[in-house]
């Protein structure tokens, strides 16, 4: 068991998750990449929300791991996936916290996507904008 050290130097901040019962669909060179009816939307002080998908709703034998990682310490160690679908590649496009800290077991087994490296990300249908996660200013 791992505590999440972020939240002892930043009490103040909040990170919440809801599955919700969106049709959540990933598409890449002409192939569904994800297909979940229940994607889990994760928000987080002062960051766009973004959906974690389970991995068992996604198409992972178009995703190749790569040795990119990145920090979170509210979240833990974040492994990278590349998306291959024909002779099309988005590098880095998926990551996941295989092993979160203990404030966060619910996004083990959970992928994300970068909505600016994939050809389209709908929800219900529509189709959303190619926005990356990152900062915002609420």
């Amino acid at each position: 068991m791992t505590t999440a050290p972020g939240f002892e130097k930043h009490p103040d901040y909040e990170i919440a998750t809801e599955v919700g019962t969106q049709h959540y669909q990933v598409r890449f060179n002409g192939a569904l990449i994800a297909d979940c009816k229940r994607p889990m939307l994760l928000s987080e002080s002062r960051h766009r929300a973004v959906f974690y998908i389970p991995k068992a709703d996604v198409a992972m034998e178009h995703l190749k791991a790569t040795e990119h990682q990145t920090y979170c310490p509210f979240k833990g160690n974040a492994s990278y996936w590349t998306i291959e679908v024909g002779e099309r590649q988005a590098e880095n496009a998926v990551w996941a916290y295989d092993d979160p800290y203990d404030e966060l077991p619910q996004i083990r087994d959970h992928v994300a996507f970068y909505a600016d490296r994939v050809d389209e990300i709908l929800i219900d249908g529509d189709r959303q904008p190619s926005v990356a996660p990152g900062w915002t200013d609420h």
